[in-house]
C-alpha cells in the first residue's frame, strides 16, 4: 500500500512551503543524479513528463535513443532537513524510462525492483540493514580535502577524544527528520572513523536510504569543516571503512524464514549463504569496485579476506556472519562490500545469488569455526579457504568469468561496467606512485 498520493504530495509541498523538488536517480556507478524542478512544475514530474538527456550519464545512453523519463516513486517524498526552512528543498527518489514507457534497462533501482519481484514469486520479502563507516577529516588551507586528522579517538571512545561526536549527532538528527530509525552511532577502530547503523528497511528503501545517507554525512560534515569520505582505505596501515550488509527475509505472512522451528538457522538461510558464497568473487567487483576497495581487503584488520561462513563469535572475519540476535531478528550479515558501490546494483547481486542459492537448494561449505583474521594470504590458500580477489584486477577476470552477474544486470550493463573498470584498471596499472619512487629511485 502507498504511502503517498498525488493529492497529498501537492498539499505537503503547499503546507511546508516547498520551493524546489528534486527529481534523484544515479548512474551505473552509484554517482547520485538529479533534475531541479521549481513546485509549480510538480504536476508536470507526478505526470511522469520530466525529461532527460541521457546521453552524458554514464551507462545511460541506448544506441538509439538518448531522450529518458524520470517517473518519481511518490513514498520516496521527504523535505531536506539541512536546507534553507524558507523555500525548502524536497527529493523524490526517480524510475527511469525510456520514451516508449518501458523501464530503462540501464536503470540501477529499475534491476533492483526486477530482482525483489523475484523474490516475491518465491513468496520472500527482504529486508536490509546496512552499518557505514567514514572519516572524518580536515581541510588545507586551500579549501581542499585531505587525509589528515589531528583527532586520536579509537573504538567506542568519547567526547573530548571523539572529535566528530557534534557531527555525528547533527547527521542523526536530519536523517531522522527523514525517516531514518537509526539504531546506533559510535566512533570506529581508527583516529577520525565513525558508524552509524539504521534499522532494517524494505531492500528498495534501504538502497535509497544509503544515497540519501552519504549525501547528508558530506553536506552535514562540511558544515562543520570537515571532509567525510566513504574512501575505503584512505591511510595506510589503519583500518579500512566498510558498508556491512544485513538481510532479513520473510514470508507473506511476516514470518522469518531464516530461522528454523528450534531457533536455529534454518535450511532456506544456508541455501541463501549457499549461493552467495558461489558468487562472492563475481560480484566483488560491484560491492567493491575501486582500486582502493582491495587495499581494504587485506588480512590483519577487521575486514574479510576468505570466502567462507560462520555462526560463531569468530565470524568476523568470515565474509558472511550470522549475528547473535536469533529469533526472528535472526539475519544473515555480509561484510565485505564498501560505500563506493552502487547500494542498488550491490544489493540486487547479493540477493539475486542467495536467491538461486534457494532455488537450487545449494549446499554451503563447511562452517568456519576458527578465526582466521590476522593470518596471510599464503597461510589462507594453506587452509583450503577460497579468497576473495585482491586487486581490481583479479575482480575484473572473476566478473568476466560468471555468467551470473550478466544475467541479472543485462549484458549491456554488463559490459559497460566491465569497460569502465579494465579502463580504471589501466590507469592504476600505468601510474607511477610515490612508494614505487621511494622504493626504486634511489637504488636503480
Amino acid at each position: 500500500m502507498s504511502k503517498y498520493t498525488k493529492e497529498d504530495i501537492f498539499q505537503i509541498v503547499e503546507d511546508e512551503d516547498v520551493a524546489f523538488i528534486r527529481l534523484q536517480f544515479c548512474d551505473l556507478f552509484g554517482v547520485p543524479k538529479n533534475i531541479a524542478i521549481p513546485s509549480s512544475q510538480l504536476e508536470k514530474a507526478l505526470n511522469n513528463e520530466c525529461m532527460f538527456d541521457g546521453i552524458s550519464i554514464d551507462g545511460f545512453t541506448r544506441d538509439d535513443e538518448s531522450d529518458m523519463y524520470l517517473y518519481p516513486d511518490l513514498d520516496s517524498f521527504e523535505i531536506y532537513p539541512w536546507r534553507p526552512q524558507a523555500g525548502k528543498v524536497a527529493r523524490m527518489f526517480c524510475n527511469v524510462y525510456t520514451s516508449d514507457n518501458k523501464p530503462f534497462s540501464g536503470d540501477p533501482r529499475s534491476i533492483l525492483q526486477k530482482v525483489l519481484n523475484k523474490a516475491k514469486d518465491l513468496g520472500i520479502n527482504f529486508k536490509v540493514n546496512p552499518r557505514l563507516e567514514f572519516f572524518l577529516f580536515d581541510y588545507d588551507d586551500n579549501g581542499n580535502p585531505t587525509a589528515s586528522t589531528k583527532e586520536r579517538a579509537g573504538y567506542f571512545d568519547v567526547a573530548p577524544l571523539d572529535q566528530g561526536e557534534n557531527v555525528r549527532r547533527e547527521i542523526i538528527l536530519n536523517l531522522e527528520e527523514m525517516g531514518f530509525n537509526i539504531s546506533s552511532s559510535h566512533h570506529e577502530i581508527a583516529p577520525a572513523q565513525h558508524e552509524i547503523q539504521f534499522d532494517e528497511e524494505d531492500a528498495l528503501r534501504t538502497a535509497d536510504m544509503i544515497m540519501t545517507f552519504r549525501m547528508a554525512v558530506k553536506t552535514i560534515a562540511k558544515k562543520h569543516g570537515l571532509y567525510a569520505t566513504f574512501m575505503p582505505k584512505p591511510v595506510e596501515g589503519i583500518s579500512g571503512s566498510g558498508m556491512h550488509l544485513s538481510f532479513l527475509a520473510q514470508d507473506n505472512d511476516g514470518k522469518n524464514v531464516f530461522v528454523a522451528e528450534d531457533g536455529s538457522l534454518s535450511v532456506t538461510a544456508k541455501y541463501f549463504i549457499a549461493g552467495v558464497l558461489a558468487h562472492a568473487k563475481g560480484m566483488t567487483l560491484i560491492t567493491n569496485p575501486i582500486v582502493n576497495s582491495y587495499k581494504r581487503l587485506v588480512p590483519g584488520f577487521d575486514a574479510p579476506v576468505n570466502i567462507s561462513w560462520s555462526s560463531t563469535s569468530n565470524g568476523r572475519s568470515a565474509l558472511i556472519r550470522i549475528p547473535s540476535r536469533k529469533g526472528d531478528a535472526t539475519r544473515i550479515e555480509v561484510r565485505n562490500p564498501d560505500a563506493t558501490c552502487n547500494p542498488y546494483l550491490a544489493i540486487a547481486l547479493i540477493l539475486a545469488a542467495g536467491i538461486e542459492g534457494i532455488s537450487q537448494k545449494l549446499t554451503p561449505p563447511a562452517e568456519l569455526t576458527e578465526t582466521i583474521k590476522g593470518i596471510s594470504f599464503d597461510q589462507t590458500n594453506a587452509s583450503n579457504v577460497d579468497i576473495l580477489p585482491m586487486t581490481l584486477g583479479e575482480a575484473i577476470n572473476a566478473f568476466r568469468g560468471d555468467s551470473f552477474g550478466k544475467e541479472v544486470l543485462s549484458e549491456s550493463v554488463y559490459q559497460k561496467i566491465l569497460d569502465a573498470k579494465k579502463a580504471e584498471w589501466k590507469e592504476f596499472r600505468t601510474c607511477i606512485t610515490k612508494w614505487e619512487i621511494d622504493k626504486y629511485l634511489n637504488n636503480f
